[in-house]
C-alpha cells in the first residue's frame, strides 16, 4: 500500500510538471457533464485488534485480513476547461458491493463471532486533467469517500466510516462522445471502533479495524 501512494504521489508531480509542457490541445472535447458505469478489481486489507474482555485471558488481540473482489458501480460528472490543455473533472461514484471482516472475541461469555459488513461506497472527488490530444488526456484524482458498516453479534453499531481517495488515470474520448477512463487509486478509511453491548459480550470489549483498499477500475461512459 505505502508503495502505491508513492507512485499516486509522483503521478501527480508529473500532472503538474506536464501542465506546461503538453501539447496545445483543445480541451473542449473533454468538458461538459458525463456519466459512466465502471468495474474492475478491488484489494481490501484490514488491520484489526480486539482489546479488553470479561474474563481477561488474552484479552488483547491483533489480526490482519485482506481479500481481492471484482466491484462494479456508476459514476456522474462534469468537467470544466480551464486552459487550452487543462480540464477540471468534478464528479461523484457509487460501488455497489460489501466486503466483511470477523473477529472472535476472548470474552468467554460472549458469541465468539462478531462481524462487520462495510457497503454502500460513495465517493466525491476533484480530478486535475491534462489534455494530451484531442482524445486523450492523464489525470489525477483526489477525493473524499465514505461507507456504511453493519456489525453482527452483541456489540454497538458504529455507523458509517470516511476516508481519501487518491488516483490516476487516463481518458479517451471519441467524437461521438463515448469515453473509456482507466484508473488506479488507494483509498484508506479511518478506523472502526466499536464495543460490547454488555448482554453477551461485555461492555469492555472493544474492537478496532483499519480498512484500506487498492483497486483497479475501467470505466465506459459518454460525455454530453
Amino acid at each position: 500500500m505505502n508503495k502505491l501512494k508513492v507512485m499516486l504521489c509522483a503521478a501527480c508531480t508529473l500532472i503538474l510538471v506536464g501542465i506546461g509542457t503538453s501539447v496545445r490541445a483543445d480541451s473542449s472535447h473533454f468538458a461538459g457533464p458525463y456519466i459512466a458505469i465502471q468495474a474492475g478489481p478491488a484489494g481490501l486489507a484490514i488491520d484489526g485488534a480486539q482489546n479488553g474482555g470479561a474474563d481477561g485471558i488474552n484479552a488483547n488481540t491483533t489480526a490482519s485480513a485482506g481479500a481481492a473482489v471484482i466491484v462494479a458501480g456508476a459514476e456522474v460528472g462534469y468537467a470544466i476547461p480551464i486552459g487550452a490543455s487543462l480540464v477540471l473533472d468534478i464528479g461523484a461514484s457509487i460501488i455497489d458491493g460489501a466486503a466483511s471482516v470477523r473477529t472472535e472475541t476472548t470474552d468467554t461469555a460472549a458469541d465468539p463471532n462478531v462481524k462487520a459488513v462495510i457497503s454502500d461506497f460513495v465517493t466525491y472527488y476533484v480530478a486535475p486533467t491534462i489534455v494530451l490530444s484531442d482524445t486523450a488526456s492523464l489525470y489525477f484524482k483526489y477525493g473524499a469517500t465514505q461507507a456504511n458498516v453493519r456489525v453482527v453479534g452483541d456489540v454497538n453499531d458504529p455507523g458509517a466510516i470516511h476516508g481519501t481517495v487518491m488516483a490516476v488515470g487516463t481518458r479517451t474520448v471519441l467524437p461521438s462522445g463515448i469515453f473509456i477512463r482507466a484508473e488506479a487509486g488507494y483509498t484508506d478509511y479511518d478506523n472502526i471502533t466499536t464495543q460490547g453491548k454488555g448482554t453477551d459480550i461485555a461492555a469492555t470489549t472493544k474492537y478496532h479495524a483499519d480498512p484500506e483498499v487498492a483497486y483497479g477500475m475501467i470505466s465506459l461512459g459518454f460525455r454530453f
